[in-house]
């Protein structure tokens, strides 16, 4: 993808893990696919680097692994050939590209010792690839550090995403404090609650006004999902019927996405 869009929409997916921050950012790229906003790049910003399974693509690499090479390659790589110009080629050639989105996964974000320049660099390049498309999904990794490191900014929306429990609430709430107290530049932050079963619905909803924390979607537990994840499916392809699906559906229209 060459060129700067008129308009730069992104999204991030973040909670704690085992809540299904994959699936919804893997359903939140069809849903954009579907409504012809294009060209999407996914970000995995998980360092399990696993967002290319539920979307059903392959993954060339990372940019963790680019880090690493770098550190081998530095003393080898030709006088003409700067490190920047040498990360910015392999980051580019390590972009899985569809007809329908283009993903980029991070994978580790930091390997053994400390390289900063290395490190600001891969910042500067990753910053210049996502703001070249006008629609961006990043499934970040789980827990509260990248906060902390500031690797998730200047975003139009956070979805936090929560299981139907007390306990996954309050690490919602957490979240958002945290957000707050670093002034992360964040335009509206939301919570989603995944995998909700019909009984508890009115009481996570509830849960989650007592919180403090806007509820952008109820996603009901779904079967198709449960038999998609378990047979190693990819959940982009989730038939029409599903119901996650329509919840996801229905939460981009709430987002009012330009």
């Amino acid at each position: 993808m060459e060129g700067h869009p008129e308009v730069t929409f992104s999204v991030a997916v973040t909670g704690k893990g085992g809540t299904g921050k994959t699936t919804i950012s893997a359903l939140l790229v069809r849903a954009l696919v579907e409504r012809g906003k294009k060209p999407i790049l996914a970000v995995d910003a998980d360092p399990n680097s696993n967002l290319n399974e539920s979307l059903g693509v392959s993954l060339k690499g990372t940019v963790g692994e680019i880090r690493e090479s770098l550190l081998e390659r530095q003393k080898s790589l030709p006088p003409e050939q700067s490190k920047e110009s040498y990360l910015d080629y392999t980051i580019q050639s390590s972009l899985t590209e569809s007809d329908a989105f283009d993903l980029l996964a991070m994978g580790r974000p930091e390997g053994p010792g400390c390289y900063c320049y290395a490190n600001n660099v891969l910042r500067k390049i990753v910053d210049s690839i996502t703001s070249s498309y006008p629609y961006v999904v990043m499934d970040t990794e789980a827990g509260l550090e990248h906060f902390s490191r500031r690797t998730t900014r200047d975003l139009d929306v956070l979805t936090i995403t929560t299981d139907p429990t007390a306990r996954g609430v309050a690490t919602a709430k957490r979240i958002v404090e945290l957000v707050m107290e670093l002034d992360t530049k964040v335009g509206r932050i939301y919570a989603i609650a995944n995998r909700v079963p019909e009984s508890l619905e009115e009481r996570i909803r509830r849960d989650l006004q007592n919180s403090g924390l806007e509820c952008l979607a109820i996603v009901p537990e779904d079967e198709l999902v449960r038999e998609f994840e378990v047979e190693g499916r990819p959940i982009y392809n989730l038939p029409s019927v599903s119901k996650a699906l329509k919840s996801v559906d229905e939460m981009v229209d709430k987002l009012q996405i330009p």
